[in-house]
């Protein structure tokens, strides 16, 4: 069945339009407390929220949504999406609710949900709560709404956990790094930390205005950054997105390094010091091939999902995995955290540095991808993916990579929108493969 709030992670949109209104966000604060009632004790949920103006209406609307059904609610602030993970553990709360559009411009906003362990809600758990969210949800009498409260001490508990995923005797002493935290939700914890580790920090995406998240700076917009660190003379840049929970490298000669080059050197260092976990690592079908290549070649394997890093999660625990990620920066460093969280990947790389003298240009390069070319076509309805004409581009596409790349078409998750991605040896049979696959599906809308 269509999903109507929830998409790929969590709900999102543009804020005051669609899903993504303060009445919305009430209803969606009443189905999850109702939906996460269970035994006689008070229950509470953490709420976080990264620096979007909109955050503030959002935050009012799931308060008030939570406390209506008898929900207590502790309220952090600004805190990156891991943060709230891991405060929901640690305060034996019953969920967590994160308030962000990730990696979006500021007009958008979006509600991620946590369950009692810190990890993001199963599809079965969304499905309940989307069908209690168009029913009318039994209020809590006038004795027993629920109460509201701010902490002040969340963002040292988080800095502390993130500093507590390092080993004692690494230091980064003599390290020149550029942060950019994207005006998000991490501007304040993920430089201290790393400055509190001995580094000389230089900031990047630090004052947020309440429009100004991912805005020209952060994981998705690395230009500033990259001319950052080849200006300072620095070892190696830091690019969050608005929450925090992905992390983009770029090395001292200002070139970026994805998410793929950051598994492969967190997977082969752990390896190495017999701490990796499951034979291999979980990533998507997104993955570049060069780094199922990679893997193979130093004996571990590359396990592959669907896209969204709750699947690859979900994957990890399934296997026994404990590193997962995403091309587009997710990490899921299952020792440290129970969902992606570019801080503590970005601490790890940063350890890797110290412990390996050499460049960042030189660790972070482990192999070379092939080609890989993506595109998305807009369709304003109906179900191309079922056409018969473009079942049969795909299948001729299909055969014609078949031992020498993949194709992998995927509809979005978030938007009427079909993504085509080849990837193979030979750039121009990738180039010309994809373009036909885009042309056929344009033909059946």
């Amino acid at each position: 069945m269509a999903r109507k709030f929830f998409g790929t992670d969590g709900i999102r949109g543009r804020t005051n339009a669609g899903v993504m209104t303060a009445a919305t966000a009430m209803k969606v604060g009443q189905a999850a407390g109702r939906h996460f009632v269970r035994g006689g004790h008070r229950h509470r949920v953490v709420i976080g929220k990264d620096t979007r103006l909109s955050g503030y209406m959002v935050e009012s609307a799931l308060v008030a949504g939570f406390t209506s059904v008898g929900i207590d609610v502790i309220m952090t602030g600004p805190l990156p999406t891991p943060a709230i993970a891991l405060l929901t553990r640690e305060m034996r709360a019953d969920m967590g609710v994160m308030i962000s559009a990730s990696h979006n411009l500021y007009a958008d906003n979006g509600i991620k949900l946590f369950g009692p362990d810190g990890f993001k809600l199963s599809d079965e758990a969304e499905a309940e709560i989307e069908r209690l969210i168009e029913t009318d949800i039994p209020l809590a009498p006038a004795e027993k709404i629920g109460r509201a409260r701010r902490i002040e001490d969340a963002r040292g508990r988080y800095i502390h956990a993130v500093k507590n995923s390092v080993s004692n005797e690494v230091r980064f002493d003599g390290l020149k790094v550029v942060v950019d935290c994207a005006n998000g939700a991490a501007y304040q914890v993920a430089p201290s930390a790393i400055w509190e580790l001995g580094a000389e920090v230089i900031t990047l995406g630090v004052s947020p205005n309440g429009t100004n998240i991912n805005d020209g700076v952060g994981s998705t917009a690395i230009e500033a950054l990259q001319a950052r660190v080849v200006e300072e003379g620095a070892d190696i840049g830091i690019a969050l997105d608005g929450d925090a929970d992905r992390l983009i490298v770029v090395d001292e000669k200002g070139r970026a390094v994805d998410g793929d080059q950051i598994m492969a050197l967190i997977a082969t260092r752990m390896q190495e010091r017999g701490s990796l976990n499951g034979g291999g690592i979980v990533s998507t079908v997104m993955s570049n091939l060069g780094l199922e290549r990679y893997l193979t070649s130093i004996g571990l394997t590359l396990e592959r999902t669907k896209v969204g890093d709750r699947y690859v999660l979900e994957r990890m625990k399934e296997g026994g995995f404990n590193v997962g990620g995403e091309q587009s920066g997710h990490m899921i460093l299952l020792d440290h955290s129970t969902t992606g969280d570019g801080t503590i990947a970005a601490l790890r790389v940063l350890t890797s540095l110290v412990r390996s003298d050499k460049p960042a240009s030189e660790i972070l390069h482990l192999f070379d991808p092939v080609p890989q070319l993506l595109k998305n076509v807009r369709y304003e309805g109906g179900a191309p993916l079922e056409n018969d004409t473009v079942k049969s581009v795909i299948a001729d596409a299909e055969a014609e990579l078949d031992g020498k790349g993949r194709l992998v078409i995927r509809p979005s998750g978030t938007e009427p929108v079909i993504r085509v991605m080849a990837e193979g040896d030979d750039k121009k049979q990738v180039e010309a493969v994809v373009d036909r696959v885009c042309d056929a599906v344009r033909a059946a809308t």
